[in-house]
């Protein structure tokens, strides 16, 4: 939880809360049903609720706006981001119902009310978002495919709607199709060597009528 407020110190009492609550509830769930593998599961705060609020240092999502979540898995980094944007409006969706099942059991212990978990497939989500978030579900071009028809034409915040994409490793040969994709380099932000090669990619995308 230490290094949650070494990077993020304005937190509300709730917030703090909130992440606190999450060491007990996924290792409680962990227990029923493995979202998380058993080596990750004690670096929790590190491995994954900071690396999902990688995003909100690139992007500050604005009150109202609407964020999907894709492959969510345990809810990884949509509840995060729900909890530290708590008035924008966060659809996490999986094919694997179980790992639905252990979002909407935080969701609910955490009385987040800005966050909606369904089980289903990206292709077959109706409406339109702000952005499109996600952790390596996929790769870039495929993932473009599938979430492609489902960006809103307005824009209300500093970067255009798009992707927000947390990816590892060197992505020069995925990302050589996109050459208006944007990388953020989360070494250059947090200092643990787990990040040493992470990074946000930003993909803007276009309205498609």
């Amino acid at each position: 939880m230490d290094e949650i407020l070494k990077y993020f110190p304005d937190l509300t009492d709730l917030q703090i809360e909130q992440f606190q609550k999450l060491d007990f509830l996924y290792h409680d769930w962990n227990e029923k049903i493995n979202v998380i593998s058993r080596k990750d599961i004690d670096s929790l705060y590190t491995k994954h609720i900071l690396h999902s609020l990688g995003i909100a240092k690139i992007m500050k999502f604005e009150p109202g706006a609407t964020v999907l979540d894709v492959g969510t898995g345990g809810g990884f980094p949509g509840i995060p981001l729900a909890i530290l944007f708590p008035e924008t409006r966060f659809y996490l969706i999986d094919v694997i119902a179980k790992k639905i099942k252990v979002v909407q059991g935080v969701v609910d212990a955490l009385e987040l009310k800005n966050v909606k978990a369904e089980q289903k497939r990206a292709e077959l989500v109706k409406g339109d978002f702000d952005f499109i978030v996600s952790r390596a579900v996929t790769n870039m071009p495929d993932f473009v495919s599938w979430i492609k028809d489902k960006i809103k034409k307005q824009h209300k915040h500093t970067l255009k709607n798009g992707i927000l994409y947390l990816k590892g490793g060197d992505l020069a040969e995925e990302l050589k199709d996109f050459p208006n994709a944007t990388l953020y380099d989360l070494a250059e932000i947090f200092d643990d060597e787990f990040f040493e090669t992470k990074k946000v990619v930003h993909l803007p995308l276009k309205f498609k009528a």
